[in-house]
């Protein structure tokens, strides 16, 4: 049983594992830590297969109506959103959000604009649709083949060994695996993003490079059951941007992430649509970037300097004050 599950996750032929695969040259040649912008909310669009996507899947029906709502919005977001497709079928319109774990059904191309002002914009629940509330852990994989050979050929292998793993644990019921599309970054294929609770019941995304089929088990055990992060694949996870001088220092270093095509202000021209865990670890699991610092983050740290201010002409008052009433 052993050697029939090992033939049929490697089901690559070896030319294209060479050129394309988990064998290919570039394999663990880049830089992986800081390869991912800071960011803090990531909605993910059900739709269709991935087998089906166009190289821009943004180009055509919901995805594009999402992407120019996205574009049209970006500047009112309290947090910086990423928007990526993910593998729909049957769940076509559904609306992953995390780290809020929310799922918005079935919404139409009517429904968007009014969809992104309440819930993004304003962050209030859209009662226009059916909300549900997420559990547990996601992985979702970037298998959008027709944007990069190399996601196309390193993300279903990926999926096929996830889901192996998953059902030999008994976990089908806690975990959700989805191919999504281009999350920035084709060198590191395969890429993959898990939103996973810590032992905190906090949820943020993790993203990770260079993985290959014999990672899967470490990602579900140690990631997902433990809440460790497996460092020689990581490319970095959801953040807040930082403020001052010390974001100032983290653009410095930041190393670019691919040809990324999330809707970001400050990023080339070309990303202007979507960017683009297994089991329950400590509480339980189910089912593709970049943040700014939120309106009143910055008002507080206005306020504290402000403070600060005072606090220094207070003590110089004192001190003249003092000065005066000696004889």
């Amino acid at each position: 049983m052993a050697e029939e599950v090992a033939e049929n996750v490697n089901a690559v032929p070896v030319s294209e594992d060479e050129l394309y695969g988990f064998k290919r040259s570039e394999m663990y040649s880049g830089t992986l830590a800081g390869s991912v912008g800071p960011y803090g909310r990531h909605v993910f669009l059900c739709y269709k297969s991935h087998e089906t996507w166009l190289p821009r899947v943004e180009a055509e029906g919901l995805p594009q109506r999402f992407a120019k709502s996205f574009k049209d919005r970006k500047a009112d977001f309290g947090v910086e959103t990423k928007l990526t497709v993910c593998g729909g079928g049957e769940s076509d319109g559904d609306v992953l959000i995390f780290p809020e774990m929310v799922r918005y059904k079935a919404i139409q191309d009517t429904d968007v604009d009014a969809f992104v002002e309440d819930v993004l914009v304003k962050g209030k629940p859209w009662t226009s649709g059916v909300q549900e509330e997420l559990s547990g852990s996601f992985v979702f994989v970037c298998a959008h083949g027709s944007r990069d050979k190399r996601c196309g050929v390193c993300g279903p292998v990926l999926m096929e060994k996830f889901q192996q793993e998953i059902g030999s644990r008994g976990l089908s019921e806690k975990i959700v695996v989805l191919p999504c599309s281009h999350i920035g970054g084709h060198k590191y294929a395969g890429n993959l993003i898990v939103f996973s609770p810590d032992s905190a019941g906090n949820v943020s995304g993790h993203w990770y490079g260079y993985v290959t089929p014999d990672d899967v088990p470490a990602m579900l055990d140690q990631h997902i059951g433990k809440g460790e992060i497996i460092q020689n694949l990581s490319r970095g996870g959801m953040r807040l941007r930082p403020i001052g001088e010390e974001a100032e220092k983290e653009d410095e270093h930041k190393i670019p992430n691919g040809n990324s095509v999330v809707v970001e202000a400050r990023e080339p021209v070309e990303q202007k649509g979507f960017t683009g865990g297994c089991c329950q670890g400590a509480n339980g699991v189910s089912c593709c970037q970049e943040q700014a610092p939120e309106p009143v983050k910055k008002e507080e740290s206005m306020k504290l300097n402000w403070l600060r201010s005072m606090g220094k002409e207070e003590v110089l008052l004192e001190q003249q004050q003092y000065q005066l009433s000696q004889p």
